[in-house]
Protein backbone atom coordinates (compact mmCIF):
# COMPACT_ATOMS: atom_id res chain seq x y z
CA UNK A 1 0.00 0.00 0.00
CA UNK A 2 1.50 3.61 -1.03
CA UNK A 3 1.43 6.25 1.73
CA UNK A 4 0.09 9.30 0.68
CA UNK A 5 2.42 12.82 1.11
CA UNK A 6 0.00 15.20 2.77
CA UNK A 7 3.00 17.75 4.03
CA UNK A 8 1.52 20.72 2.54
CA UNK A 9 4.02 22.63 0.01
CA UNK A 10 4.17 25.88 -0.79
CA UNK A 11 5.60 28.44 -3.54
CA UNK A 12 8.95 29.85 -1.96
CA UNK A 13 8.81 33.60 -1.98
CA UNK A 14 12.56 33.54 -3.14
CA UNK A 15 12.65 31.26 -5.80
CA UNK A 16 9.36 29.77 -6.57
CA UNK A 17 10.51 26.29 -5.78
CA UNK A 18 8.58 23.74 -3.94
CA UNK A 19 8.68 24.28 0.13
CA UNK A 20 7.48 22.39 2.66
CA UNK A 21 4.92 24.55 4.92
CA UNK A 22 5.59 22.21 7.81
CA UNK A 23 7.63 21.97 11.46
CA UNK A 24 9.46 19.79 9.72
CA UNK A 25 11.09 22.22 7.52
CA UNK A 26 13.10 24.46 9.50
CA UNK A 27 13.05 27.51 6.78
CA UNK A 28 9.55 27.62 6.70
CA UNK A 29 8.09 29.75 4.03
CA UNK A 30 11.65 29.02 2.06
CA UNK A 31 13.06 25.97 0.51
CA UNK A 32 16.40 26.54 2.37
CA UNK A 33 18.98 28.60 4.21
CA UNK A 34 20.20 30.28 1.31
CA UNK A 35 16.59 31.32 -0.16
CA UNK A 36 15.79 32.61 3.30
CA UNK A 37 19.42 34.43 3.38
CA UNK A 38 18.73 36.21 0.20
CA UNK A 39 15.41 37.07 1.10
CA UNK A 40 16.65 38.85 4.35
CA UNK A 41 19.62 40.56 2.22
CA UNK A 42 16.82 41.99 -0.13
CA UNK A 43 14.86 43.21 3.20
CA UNK A 44 18.71 44.49 5.01
CA UNK A 45 19.08 46.54 2.07
CA UNK A 46 16.10 48.11 1.79
CA UNK A 47 15.08 46.45 -1.48
CA UNK A 48 11.25 45.62 0.13
CA UNK A 49 10.24 48.92 1.86
CA UNK A 50 6.76 48.93 3.81
CA UNK A 51 4.36 51.81 2.43
CA UNK A 52 4.46 54.83 5.52
CA UNK A 53 3.33 58.09 5.87
CA UNK A 54 6.56 60.50 6.94
CA UNK A 55 6.29 61.87 10.74
CA UNK A 56 6.83 65.76 10.86
CA UNK A 57 10.42 65.17 12.71
CA UNK A 58 11.26 63.76 8.79
CA UNK A 59 9.72 65.91 6.52
CA UNK A 60 11.49 68.90 8.72
CA UNK A 61 15.26 66.19 8.71
CA UNK A 62 14.45 66.72 4.63
CA UNK A 63 13.80 69.93 4.16
CA UNK A 64 16.93 71.44 5.72
CA UNK A 65 18.19 74.84 7.06
CA UNK A 66 17.93 76.81 3.96
CA UNK A 67 14.37 75.64 3.03
CA UNK A 68 11.21 76.52 3.92
CA UNK A 69 8.02 74.03 4.03
CA UNK A 70 4.84 75.72 2.65
CA UNK A 71 1.92 76.79 5.32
Amino acid sequence: MATLNTERKVPCPTCKGPAVFSPVNVWRPFCSERCRSVDLGAWASEQFRVAATPSAEELDADIGPTQHRPD
